[in-house]
């Protein structure tokens, strides 16, 4: 009889802890994610690194921890630049942060990325797709993306 009350509340405790377990992954919207600078970074060899700067804004009801974060930009369909950071911080509840992330572009890249757009023509769009994601365990990583298209500068006139 005993026993019996013993796995009642054990259950009860368990459909609870469920139930709040639940309402965490609770759809939130996404967060809006801006480039807002590059600074220059020391490289090694043929690298090009630079520190990417995030703005981070996050619309929903409760704040965001984060320990780590991730990015990945790719131009024409071609990875360019990757980056990893251990920074941890928080954004507010319908507040933002700036987030720094180093990146680094290797000669590979560089090349690839100069062959595809020698078949370019001035005035012509390329598209760019950035991905990252905001790590804080198992359920807690939030993914962004962004993605659009750079326009290719038009040829100037020869001044004579």
């Amino acid at each position: 009889m005993r026993f019996a009350a013993s796995l009642r509340h054990l259950s009860i405790l368990l459909l609870v802890a469920t139930l709040g377990a639940c309402a965490s992954w609770a759809p939130r919207d996404p967060l809006h994610i801006d480039l807002v600078g590059l600074e220059p970074l020391p490289g090694e060899g043929l690298e090009v690194r630079f520190a990417v700067k995030l703005r981070v804004q996050n619309p929903n009801e409760s704040a965001i921890d984060f320990n780590g974060v991730s990015l990945q930009l790719d131009i024409n369909d071609q990875p360019l630049a990757r980056g990893v950071s251990d920074q941890s911080g928080q954004v507010p509840r319908f507040g933002e942060t700036v987030i720094s992330v180093p990146v680094t572009i290797s000669a590979y890249s560089v090349f690839r990325q100069a062959w595809g757009a020698s078949a370019h023509q001035p005035g012509q769009s390329l598209p760019y797709q950035l991905r990252g994601k905001l790590a804080d365990g198992l359920f807690g990583t939030r993914r962004f993306s962004d993605s659009g298209q750079l326009t290719w500068p038009p040829a100037q006139p020869s001044v004579r």
